[in-house]
């Protein structure tokens, strides 16, 4: 047996509204841990789940950690296997990237026990693999973020960092309630329009045209959500209150986080974001939820051995 390393994962905003399933990035202050070990025996162990009430799956096929670990071992022939144990800090259902959190921890711990650790970049692949357990689908909006940091364009191949000022900063509010990926995910089932996709398509090269020349105007030109938002809205109790909160407090634009139901919003700076989080939680309250807040750079720190 090897001695234990641990990795944290940040948690991470995912879609960020108008790049659905390719454009995300990390939230400073919640995330997961994992810690593991070499083990001789060629097999992916799972030796204990903590911080969640739910019963996670323990087989690592099953779990976005152990899958992820199982597709590291395979392509690399390792020898060897690893013995995991994950702590939760990212609330389930919550649109936060906590599967794709455990996932990224994982491997960034495991890349450290190997005898030639890989690049970031090189770990895409093995995550992909697990994020698909938990979603059903290989996408990297929450993994891109996670292994490279701040705001990141996540496609089947390849990973770009997209840069944003540094004085730009997010809301992230999360109401105390869950909805699963596969539930928002059923919400978009249906018939869609050829104007709808055309409007996405302008909206999302304003966000990263607006991001590469630092100008807020072209991000509130097109930070407006007109393919997913209109269809997932209805799932989250509070939220229209919630934008509009966020909005009237100067934010560049807001929509909802992952598959839902955390809520984010972008501004040009950390005043105006730590101003407009009491609002929009205040939303969520007379919704009849709690909340808890997060603000954060978006150019937050990627996952991190510990």
């Amino acid at each position: 047996m090897s001695e234990w390393v641990k990795a944290f994962s940040p948690a991470s905003v995912g879609n960020v509204g108008v790049g659905f399933d390719i454009l995300g990035h990390v939230i400073e202050g919640a995330g997961d841990t994992v810690g593991l070990r070499r083990i001789e025996t060629p097999e992916v162990r799972i030796a204990a789940i903590r911080g969640t009430t739910v019963d996670l799956p323990r087989e690592a096929a099953a779990n976005t950690a152990g899958a992820a670990l199982m597709a590291m071992r395979e392509s690399l022939a390792l020898p060897f296997g690893f013995e995991v144990e994950i702590d939760k800090g990212i609330p389930l259902g919550s649109g936060m990237g906590g599967s794709a959190a455990s996932c990224v921890a994982a491997l960034v711990a495991a890349n450290a026990l190997l005898d030639e650790p890989l690049p970031a970049q090189a770990l895409y692949p093995f995550a992909l693999v697990g994020e698909a357990v938990a979603s059903g689908g290989r996408h990297g909006d929450n993994l891109g973020p996670m292994l490279l940091g701040g705001l990141v364009l996540a496609t089947a191949e390849h990973l770009v960092r997209i840069p944003v000022p540094r004085d730009w900063h997010c809301v992230l509010v999360h109401p105390e309630a869950i909805l699963e990926t596969r539930r928002a995910r059923a919400a978009l089932l249906g018939e869609y329009q050829l104007k709808e996709f055309v409007a996405q398509s302008a909206n999302l090269a304003l966000v990263l045209a607006g991001c590469h020349a630092g100008d807020a105007a072209l991000v509130r030109a097109g930070l407006n959500d007109v393919l997913i938002e209109p269809r997932r809205a209805p799932l989250i109790g509070g939220f229209a209150a919630a934008k509009q909160a966020a909005l009237q407090a100067g934010a560049m634009g807001a929509s909802i986080s992952g598959a839902g139901p955390s809520v984010f919003a972008w501004f040009e700076s950390r005043g105006q974001a730590d101003a407009a989080a009491p609002a929009i939680q205040a939303a969520f309250a007379q919704a009849g939820f709690d909340s808890q807040a997060w603000v954060s750079p978006i150019n937050a720190p990627a996952a991190r051995l510990l």
